[in-house]
């Protein structure tokens, strides 16, 4: 089974300004390949596989990520595992012309 999901980096530079690349990276510990990966914000799935790639952000951009892995074990496949990840907020603030 899957265990000890991680997003990384884990805690991001607060505040994170408008326009700031942002990439997530989720991981196991522990599973057995095949793996899949999706992301949620705010409980809402946006995203599928390891790398959650968001580009320069924007203020849209705010909430709370969480990635959920998920596995099968047996040859029937009907035994699924899932690991949820901390949770990660994401404040993306908007930059201000003195910047």
């Amino acid at each position: 089974p899957v265990a000890n999901a991680t997003i990384t980096p884990g805690a991001l530079a607060q505040p994170v300004h408008a326009g700031d690349p942002v990439s997530l990276r989720c991981s196991v510990q522990v599973g057995s390949a095949p793996v899949t990966f999706t992301w949620l914000r705010d409980g809402r799935e946006v995203a599928r596989g390891p790398l959650l790639e968001l580009g320069d952000v924007h203020v849209g951009h705010s909430g709370t990520y969480q990635c959920v892995a998920t596995n099968q074990l047996g040859q029937d496949g009907h035994r699924v595992f899932r690991a949820l990840s901390p949770e990660l907020a994401l404040t993306v603030t908007p930059r201000g012309r003195w910047n």
